[in-house]
């Protein structure tokens, strides 16, 4: 199970997991009205976005890796669609802030963990996974050489 996730994840999860099921829908929904709204320089660039397949919704990822190693996730997700843009949410905001190195250590079966399966179907959950994934294979490819 997953044990060494960064703070981030960890208190994301927690959060979840203190709260009763039912009340965990509702926090998956205010992580939905809260996806950070993508930079300006991807806004009209939907090319740059790597779409997430195993979403039934549009999903749209792209990571950035600085110089600095640090990481940031942007995410689209139609609000139409809250759960998926609620998983996306949690990534962008657990994700952002993080060295590649912590990125890359994030137990694939994080969103197994976070007490949803039970929630939400289990097609939901492999659209997180599809979207950790794919963090975490851009942040192998965009982080700066040598490192």
């Amino acid at each position: 199970m997953t044990d060494a996730l960064p703070e981030t994840l960890a208190g994301i999860r927690d959060d979840f997991l203190d709260l009763p099921e039912p009340d965990r829908l509702q926090l998956l929904l205010e992580f939905s009205q809260e996806l950070p709204a993508v930079p300006p320089e991807y806004e009209n660039h939907p090319e740059l976005y790597e779409r997430v397949a195993e979403c039934q919704s549009p999903v749209f990822i792209i990571i950035d890796v600085d110089a600095d190693d640090r990481v940031a996730m942007h995410a689209t997700a139609p609000a139409e669609a809250p759960t998926t843009r609620g998983f996306a949410s949690i990534l962008a905001q657990g994700i952002t802030g993080l060295t590649a190195d912590e990125v890359l250590a994030i137990p694939a079966d994080f969103p197994q963990s976070i007490g949803l399966t039970r929630v939400v179907s289990p097609l939901r959950i492999s659209g997180m996974t599809g979207m950790l994934l794919r963090a975490k294979r851009q942040v192998a490819a965009k982080r700066p050489t040598g490192a």
